[in-house]
């Protein structure tokens, strides 16, 4: 079972939280499958067109076969209709770019991660009192990991993923995880456009390895 907890834990010791959508649904499927090769272990797919659900549903069918151990989430949930149709497609957690508390209860009686979105101290205050198991900073790019560290010690054990923005690059991933995240969300700096549309999955694969050996290397024990 796929627990709330067991989900925090996936993310944790993974320390990354891809992200991605496309429209072609095998396409999706490959690069799923390359990112599982790579070591991944928790992704999440988006709810960013049309075919989001009816492609989510195709990597969950493709995934009981394979992939069996693989956490999929689904992001971008703005409402508890878009919500109630993804938990009913079998997602793993929920990923929120805003706080909708609604969503979050839907979520938490399912007995599913909530990922809100946050960006003010007032939002990260409603999603903690809401029991939010991880925070999404977002925009990373706009707040940088200083904002966290001034803000971290207000919310004492809440753990936070940044999205938006943070690089394939040493100093820093180094940064954000100094700055107390338990993990770091990377969409198209990892998921590129160029490498979707050239099915360049050999590439893709390559950089996944090296984006968890450098978390690995500097994320806390």
């Amino acid at each position: 079972m796929k627990t709330k907890a067991a989900a925090i834990q996936a993310i944790q010791q993974q320390g990354l939280l891809p992200l991605f959508y496309y429209k072609d649904a095998q396409v999706s499927l490959e690069i799923v499958r390359t990112l599982y090769k790579a070591g991944v272990r928790v992704f999440e797919y988006t709810n960013r067109g049309e075919a989001a659900l009816a492609n989510f549903k195709f990597l969950k069918s493709a995934l009981q076969n394979e992939m069996q151990d693989l956490f999929l989430g689904i992001g971008t949930i703005k409402n508890t209709k878009e919500a109630e149709e993804f938990i009913a497609a079998g997602a793993d957690f929920i990923v929120c770019p805003v706080v909708d508390i609604t969503v979050g209860k839907l979520v938490h009686d399912a007995g599913l991660l909530w990922i809100p979105g946050c960006m003010t101290p007032t939002e990260i205050n409603i999603a903690h009192q809401h029991q939010a198991g991880i925070i999404k900073l977002f925009p990373a790019n706009v707040l940088g990991p200083s904002y966290l560290s001034s803000i971290k010690e207000l919310f004492q054990g809440q753990l936070f993923v940044p999205t938006g923005g943070v690089e394939i690059e040493e100093k820093n991933i180094d940064t954000w995880f100094k700055a107390g995240v338990c993990a770091v969300g990377m969409g198209s700096k990892l998921i590129s456009k160029e490498i979707v549309d050239n099915k360049a999955y050999d590439t893709l694969f390559e950089l996944t390895q090296k984006t968890l050996e450098i978390i690995q290397k500097v994320k806390p024990n």
